[in-house]
């Protein structure tokens, strides 16, 4: 199992402490914190990380409907070990719920051709700057029911993902959708708060290009008490 190095860990340290700056005034502000470890890298419908273990970890502030944060991980075999800053605003009024959030990808050991997590081939000569590859999140979701649109924006301006799905209790089930196309189905039950299983295909693989075989995905999260 490939695990974040201490140089990685210290940049997304250093990178969500200043995104989560503007938190530092408000005093009812709560932390929370998290670390995982999954059998894959699995995302939106790919395996990332060509088989190989993931381990990730989280660390998030927030108040009322804001929060901001910094999520890290393993597994990516193309663009390496990487962390995502994000920021955004949530909230429900009775069934109906709604978000939006903007994240930024950040691959600091990135130093070849390959692939990025959004399906594009490049050529990553150096690691990308801080602002370079990000999306902007939206999500609606009345009852069980939740639709969520992510856009690319600065140089992932051309791709868009989305997904509908529903929660019943601890089974769900998404659909989603990339903007060339390529569209996979997930079902997930979650077993506990820590354990959570997901059964992914591939149903339109476009022109054939992508692995549609039926990937299993095991996860673990286990929350850190502060």
């Amino acid at each position: 199992m490939k695990m974040i190095s201490k140089k990685v860990l210290a940049s997304a340290v250093a990178a969500s402490t200043l995104a989560l700056s503007a938190f530092a005034p408000v005093a009812n502000a709560e932390v929370s914190a998290s670390v995982g470890a999954a059998n894959m890298y699995y995302w939106r419908g790919l395996d990332l990380g060509y088989g190989d273990a993931a381990i990730s970890g989280d660390l998030t502030v927030s108040t009322g409907g804001l929060y901001g944060g910094v999520w890290a991980s393993s597994g990516d075999a193309s663009a390496g070990t990487e962390y995502d800053l994000y920021v955004g605003y949530g909230g429900e009024a009775g069934s109906f719920s709604y978000d939006i959030s903007v994240w930024n990808y950040n691959y600091p050991s990135a130093t070849a051709a390959g692939v990025d997590q959004f399906g594009n081939e490049v050529i990553l000569d150096d690691s990308p700057d801080i602002g370079d590859l990000t999306e902007v999140v939206g999500s609606v979701g009345f009852g069980p029911v939740a639709v969520t649109y992510y856009h690319g924006v600065a140089d992932l301006d051309e791709y868009w993902y989305a997904t509908v799905g529903a929660t019943f209790d601890k089974f769900s089930v998404t659909y989603g959708l990339h903007e060339d196309d390529l569209s996979h189905v997930d079902i997930g039950y979650a077993f506990n708060d820590n354990l959570s299983f997901t059964l992914g295909k591939v149903v339109d693989d476009v022109d054939g290009s992508y692995d549609d075989d039926a990937k299993f995905v095991v996860s673990l999260s286990l929350p850190i008490e502060f």
